[in-house]
C-alpha cells in the first residue's frame, strides 16, 4: 500500500500509530495551554475593565444629572446638601428686638440699603466693642428686614410712629422667621406639633432630635458637629423665648398665642401682595408661625374688618378681601394711627 515507505514508518504500524498518537496528544495539550493562556488573559483584560469602568463611573458621578442614576451615599449627601434648606447662621444672631428698632430709627429712607448699611457701620449705631460683630448682626439684618424695600419703609414708619412694641415685635419675629428656614421649620415642625399634642415644656432635646435628623437628610449646608447641634438647640430655644413664643428662663414653656389684631392685618396685607387670592391666603403655611388654623385666621379677618382694617365678605365660594392702603408702607401708616 506505502512501497516507499519502510515498516516502521508505515502509518498502520504499531510504533508509527503509537507516535502518531502522542503527537496529536502533546498538540491537544499545546492547544489547551494556549486557549488557557487566552482564557487567564482575557479574565485579566475584564477584571481590569470592570475596575477601570466603576472608578470611572464615581469619578464621573459629580458631572452626571440625577436622571435615576444610582449615586453613592456620600455623593447623595452632597447633592442634598448643595439644595440645603438650613444654615447654622441663628449662632451669630439671635431674636436682636432691641438692635432691629435701633437700626430702623437710624435708617434714612432717601439713601440706598448700601449707605445706610456703611453709615450705620462707620458709626456704630449698636454700641458693639466688636466691629466684626457689627458686621454679622448688619448681615442678619439685611437677610431679614432689608431685602424688601417696601419692609424695610414700612418697618421704619411703624418705629418712628411708636407702633405698639408688643405688636412691633411679632411683625419682626415673623420676617425672622422667613428669612431663615430653620427657625421658621423649628416652630411650624416642632412647636406646633407639640402644642396641638397638649405638650408645653420643652427643652434642648425637644429640638436636638429633630436637628440630628435634618443633619442626617442632609438639610443642612454642611455635616454639624454633635456640639454644633446643642449650641443652635440652645440658640432656638433663647431666640423663640425673646420673640415671645416661649417663656421661662432656665425651664420653658410654649407661651399662650399672642397676635395683636394690628400685627395680624399687618402680615395678611404683606401676604395678599404675594398671594391675590383671599381664598388661597387663608391656607397658607405661614399662619402655623402663630399657630393659626383655617379658622382662626378667618376670625381674625372678621374681626380686622370689625375695627375698620381690612374689608372681608365672603358670599359662598366667593371670597373678596381689599385693604385701605396701596402699599404696605401706606397701611403701615394706617396701622400706626390707631
Amino acid at each position: 500500500m506505502f512501497p516507499s515507505l519502510t515498516a516502521r514508518q508505515r502509518p498502520d504500524h504499531p510504533a508509527a500509530l503509537f507516535a502518531c498518537r502522542r503527537f496529536h496528544s502533546v498538540h491537544s495539550l499545546a492547544r489547551i495551554a494556549q486557549q488557557a493562556c487566552i482564557i487567564v488573559g482575557l479574565h485579566k483584560h475584564l477584571m481590569s475593565t470592570a475596575y477601570n469602568a466603576e472608578q470611572h463611573f464615581a469619578d464621573d458621578l459629580p458631572k452626571r444629572q440625577d436622571g435615576g442614576m444610582i449615586a453613592t451615599n456620600s455623593e447623595k449627601t452632597k447633592q442634598l446638601r448643595s439644595r440645603a434648606l438650613y444654615t447654622s447662621r441663628i449662632l451669630k444672631a439671635g431674636a436682636l428686638i432691641g438692635d432691629t428698632k435701633t437700626l430702623l430709627s437710624h435708617w434714612d429712607v432717601n439713601a440706598t440699603v448700601d449707605e445706610n448699611v456703611t453709615r450705620i457701620h462707620q458709626d456704630n449705631v449698636f454700641g458693639k466693642a466688636s466691629r466684626s460683630r457689627v458686621e454679622d448682626i448688619l448681615a442678619i439684618f439685611r437677610r431679614r428686614y432689608l431685602s424688601e424695600k417696601s419692609v424695610t419703609a414700612a418697618l421704619v414708619t411703624l418705629v418712628r410712629r411708636r407702633f405698639p412694641p408688643a405688636a412691633l415685635d411679632r411683625l419682626l419675629y415673623f420676617h425672622s422667621a422667613r428669612a431663615d428656614r430653620l427657625l421658621h421649620d423649628a416652630v411650624t415642625e416642632v412647636l406646633a406639633p407639640m402644642r396641638e399634642r397638649g405638650l408645653a415644656d420643652i427643652g434642648v432635646h425637644d429640638f436636638q432630635r429633630p436637628l440630628i435628623e435634618w443633619v442626617k437628610q442632609g438639610k443642612t449646608v454642611s455635616s454639624w458637629s454633635d456640639t454644633t447641634i446643642i449650641r443652635v438647640a440652645q440658640e432656638l430655644l433663647a431666640t423663640l423665648r425673646d420673640f415671645g413664643l416661649l417663656e421661662g428662663a432656665a425651664k420653658k414653656r410654649i407661651a399662650p398665642s399672642f397676635l395683636p389684631v394690628e400685627s395680624f392685618a399687618y402680615i395678611a396685607f404683606y401676604l395678599k401682595q404675594h398671594q391675590a387670592s383671599g381664598a388661597k391666603l387663608i391656607e397658607l403655611p405661614d399662619w402655623k408661625l402663630f399657630f393659626l388654623h383655617r379658622e382662626s385666621v378667618e376670625r381674625f379677618l372678621f374681626e380686622s374688618h370689625q375695627h375698620g382694617l381690612l374689608e372681608y365678605h365672603v358670599a359662598g365660594s366667593v371670597t373678596r378681601l381689599t385693604f385701605r392702603a396701596e402699599t404696605l408702607e401706606e397701611y403701615a401708616n394706617v396701622l400706626a394711627q390707631r
